[in-house]
């Protein structure tokens, strides 16, 4: 049975308030008729041309995404753009699209405690606190320490694998314990990583400078300190069933699928 879209976002918006969203971001309906029926719902992190493509062919009339597609400002639509020639090609294909970003980061069952839960963290709690076990990212514990290279190969095994893997900055043997992680870029709480106890601080998108400034300062400190760097989509494409999971809850006879596509944009390394 079919459900309103309208309906459809007031209980997107009790799941992922458009209200805890960070004040840069763009959350919400990008493009679609709130009186629109919707049957099937597809989940991606990227809204791509192969996403729009999978949706289109499958007879999905909403694609709910967690990165925006009009995050940042553009000055026209004309198909010849990035972003004009896909929503031109989803409203004509009467694909409604969704986002929910950092809204979809911060709450109880958001991208963070996916990412916590897949690595078998226990007694996680926020590691940047919005109030009410809300908040950025995760810091938790392993049941039973293990060293960095051990907990690097378990990462690995848990998130879908890309051609930049997972990269580790520490020895191999140092144990770790406690774990503070952010789903997507998060080198912003790098020092709040570092200043929260935990060994090892795990998240995407890093730079040169951040990690080696850490890590320069835990050595000053005579303090083992690691840092762990996965795929921005592979750790954000783990909440996707997730949100299903709660769209379910909520819509028995709605069909919501996550894609399965890859949308990181790497497709091979090259090493010696």
């Amino acid at each position: 049975m079919a459900v309103q879209l309208a309906e459809l976002l007031s209980t997107f918006d009790e799941l992922w308030p458009v209200s805890g969203a960070d004040s840069w971001d763009a959350p919400g309906l990008v493009s679609g008729d709130s009186r629109a029926r919707i049957s099937r719902v597809l989940l991606a992190v990227d809204v791509t041309h192969e996403v729009l493509d999978e949706a289109i062919d499958g007879g999905f009339d909403l694609i709910l995404a967690h990165h925006p597609l009009l995050l940042k400002g553009v000055t026209n639509l004309a198909e010849e753009t990035s972003k004009g020639s896909i929503l031109a090609k989803a409203i004509r294909s009467n694909v409604a699209i969704y986002a929910a970003h950092t809204n979809a980061d911060i709450v109880a069952r958001g991208v963070s405690a996916a990412l916590a839960d897949a690595f078998g963290l226990i007694n996680a709690v926020p590691l940047v606190s919005a109030g009410e076990a809300i908040g950025h990212g995760r810091l938790g514990e392993l049941p039973t320490p293990m060293s960095l290279g051990e907990f690097a190969k378990r990462i690995a095994k848990v998130v879908p694998p890309t051609a930049t893997g997972v990269r580790v900055a520490g020895s191999f043997e140092s144990e770790v314990g406690a774990v503070a992680l952010c789903g997507g870029a998060g080198d912003s709480f790098m020092q709040i990583a570092y200043e929260s106890g935990a060994d090892v601080y795990i998240t995407s998108d890093l730079r040169h400078h951040p990690v080696q400034e850490v890590l320069e300062l835990a050595k000053a400190a005579g303090r083992r300190f690691s840092v762990i760097d996965i795929s921005h989509w592979a750790a954000e494409w783990m909440w996707l069933e997730y949100a299903a999971e709660d769209i379910r809850g909520r819509f028995a006879s709605l069909q919501v699928i996550a894609s399965e596509l890859r949308t990181d944009p790497w497709d091979f390394a090259v090493t010696q």
